[in-house]
């Protein structure tokens, strides 16, 4: 006789219910993606030097034009809420306070993929792109380039391009922001 493994699926309502009780340890880095909790891999050095760099410049560049998000929630839809490392969001006077952001508040998500490349791309961005994030950068570390993904659709993002470290990555709804990709993949 075999087991049937039985898979739980969780709201954002009641994910954030599981975070609020204690369920998980404060250290401990969840999001939830399509109803399932996703245990985070740690950050290391060079992951966090760049979300930095990235808040940082987004920062000084954007000023009041957006409110920069470091590693905080995203709402993408009913049972999906997700962390990423940087994201750019359109301003609000109650910086969010009455409701969580969602895809169509996200100009500009930026995640940093030192292990988790596939993950980011595979799984992650198609999630961002339905819920209408207009721009995703994907740090890949590891390879040494920037993707980016724009033309939020329903079947994730409709254009992909990679920008190796010569080059300088924009935004096309924020002209004051310029990034040497050498400095992210620094």
């Amino acid at each position: 006789m075999s087991a049937t493994v039985v898979r739980r699926r969780f709201s954002v309502a009641e994910f954030r219910r599981l975070a609020e009780s204690g369920l998980a340890h404060p250290d401990e880095r969840l999001e939830l993606l399509d109803g399932e909790v996703v245990r985070m891999s740690p950050i290391g050095q060079r992951h966090a030097a760049c979300v930095d760099l990235a808040s940082t410049l987004a920062g000084r560049q954007l000023g009041a034009a957006v409110i920069v998000r470091v590693q905080g929630p995203l709402r993408l839809d009913d049972e999906t809420e997700l962390y990423p490392d940087v994201a750019l969001l359109a301003p609000r006077d109650d910086f969010y306070r009455g409701n969580m952001p969602t895809g169509r508040d996200a100009l500009l998500v930026v995640e940093v993929a030192d292990t988790s490349l596939a993950y980011d791309l595979g799984t992650k961005a198609p999630c961002y792109g339905r819920a209408g994030v207009h721009t995703m950068w994907v740090v890949d570390l590891q390879g040494g380039v920037v993707e980016v993904l724009s033309e939020p659709s329903a079947g994730g993002f409709d254009l992909r391009r990679t920008v190796r470290p010569g080059a300088v990555l924009s935004h096309p709804l924020l002209p004051a922001l310029s990034m040497a990709a050498a400095d992210l993949l620094a």
